[in-house]
């Protein structure tokens, strides 16, 4: 008989080995099948199903969810769906501390809404058809965000499976992030007694710059987003009997949109939009710059073509790679997501439109406020129109962004014991373009907290857009990660 020798652990340390090999279990015997089946439900946020509550999808994936969470019996543990007249439901589970020494609060959060169906799905994939290939799993809101419940609770059995003892646990699961979690304050209002102190917060809705080591994000960017639209005419009328005589609704919006961007540069011109960029943040920002190189921007699905053997890319706006990392966490930038007012191409005839509209989603620096921006924005696209064109922003408010508080001592030491452990890599730290509203609203309410900021998001995930996937061997060590840190919180 052959004897495997072990370390002998002192009493409440965690086995890492072990942890990953129970958490791995959990993906692959039920975690996986539990995913699927969620990704199969459009369950899309309110801002994309206006009849939410009547379709019942995001009822249906949060008591899913919920049923599954108490089938795993986690030892004193106990959950509720909780529902605010008019709002979309929240799950808030309660699990007893067995660590006797700390009166502080772990917060696990996570959403289970999602963004809406988009186009260009691979021919044998779709946003509500989930497949798993070479360790993906494709589909809709797997990886954002819908895992985190699960890997949570998995993360929690890891510790109970060792008897490892650890701080009292809250989770914190809501439907309306994909919307700005307007909803999310009046059930932190309602809660926040039951919160306790939370003296750690566990984040799995964000990014990874690799999928070799573990990502501590340290920023997310705010957005103001609202809907801009340019009127002359009350219907379309014959191109050729009136252009000339009457503007482009087309050329006024470019024309408006040109006091908000320079559209040769993408730089925003408001002085207000920018912000400083703290030294620790540009030191982290080289760092990573330095671990991921031209990995910054060659993860994006470039447009690009072949002719006579040679081939031509589409160009980022920088291939310096800490210009890269910066241009996309703190710098404000402006898209356009959406247009109305356009007939579809096969339909388009020769007609002067009566008006165009622009979907606009501005991105902002993390110290930027959010609320002053969209007065801003309102304010700077509808005053002193060209030709006295009907021109109006209908806001759709906005989020502050978030930058992380300084890292304790215990907390750095935890994330990089971690990473060591589980991907034989120390820890990276890296901003996020994207917004969590939470962050904020969690950093302002429980200041001295640590922020375990997290998530799967690596290189072609593509969340929000086609081919969405979830990266299910990273997923299951970021899992097993998470229990590490859990078990060292003094």
């Amino acid at each position: 008989m052959q004897t495997t020798l072990t370390r002998e652990l002192p009493p409440g340390e965690l086995n890492t080995a072990q942890a990953l090999s129970d958490v791995s279990q959990a993906w692959d015997s039920d975690i996986l099948h539990q995913l699927t089946e969620y990704i199969q439900i459009p369950a899309k946020s309110p801002s994309f199903d206006a009849q939410w509550a009547e379709h019942g999808h995001l009822e249906t994936v949060l008591r899913n969810a919920a049923q599954w969470v108490e089938a795993q019996k986690v030892d004193g543990l106990q959950l509720e769906i909780i529902r605010l007249p008019g709002r979309t439901p929240v799950m808030f589970f309660d699990i007893p501390a067995t660590k006797a020494e700390t009166s502080h609060t772990v917060l696990m959060y996570g959403h289970m809404d999602k963004q809406p169906e988009f186009n260009g799905w691979r021919n044998d994939l779709g946003p509500w058809t989930p497949k798993y290939e070479d360790g993906k799993l494709f589909g809709r809101g797997g990886a954002d965000d819908g895992y985190a419940v699960y890997a949570s609770i998995a993360a929690v059995q890891a510790l109970k499976n060792q008897n490892t003892p650890h701080p009292r646990i809250v989770g914190l699961i809501e439907t309306c992030e994909e919307s700005g979690s307007y909803d999310l304050l009046p059930y932190v209002d309602t809660l926040r007694a039951r919160l306790g102190d939370v003296g750690l917060v566990i984040c799995l809705d964000s990014g990874a710059g690799n999928y070799d080591q573990l990502w501590l994000t340290t920023s997310l960017r705010g957005m103001a987003s609202g809907i801009l639209k340019v009127e002359v005419l009350t219907e379309g009328i014959h191109s050729g009997d009136a252009s000339g005589l009457v503007p482009s609704s087309f050329r006024i919006m470019r024309q408006v949109l040109d006091r908000l961007e320079d559209s040769a540069t993408g730089r925003m011109l408001p002085a207000s939009f920018h912000c400083e960029v703290p030294a620790d943040r540009l030191a982290q920002a080289r760092a990573t710059a330095a671990i991921l190189g031209e990995e910054v921007y060659k993860r994006f699905p470039w447009a690009h073509y072949d002719c006579e053997g040679s081939t031509s890319f589409s160009l980022p706006t920088t291939t310096d790679p800490l210009q890269a990392l910066l241009n996309r966490t703190w710098t404000p930038t402006l898209s356009v997501t959406g247009a109305e007012g356009f007939p579809a191409l096969k339909d388009a005839g020769n007609v002067l439109r009566p008006y165009t509209a622009f979907k606009l989603s501005l991105r902002l620096p993390p110290l930027v406020d959010a609320a002053r921006a969209v007065q801003e924005m309102k304010a700077l696209l509808e005053d002193n129109a060209p030709y006295q064109a009907r021109v109006t922003f209908e806001t759709g408010g906005g989020a502050t962004g978030w930058n992380a508080p300084g890292t304790t001592p215990w907390f750095e030491s935890a994330l990089n014991a971690a990473s060591l452990a589980h991907f034989n890599a120390p820890a990276g730290y890296i901003g996020q373009g994207g917004t969590i509203p939470l962050m904020n609203m969690l950093s302002q309410g429980f200041p001295t907290a640590q922020m375990m900021v997290c998530g799967v998001l690596g290189p072609k995930s593509n969340a929000h857009g086609p081919n969405e996937f979830l990266h299910v061997p990273y997923a299951k060590k970021l899992t097993a990660a998470v229990a590490q840190v859990i078990a060292q919180m003094p």
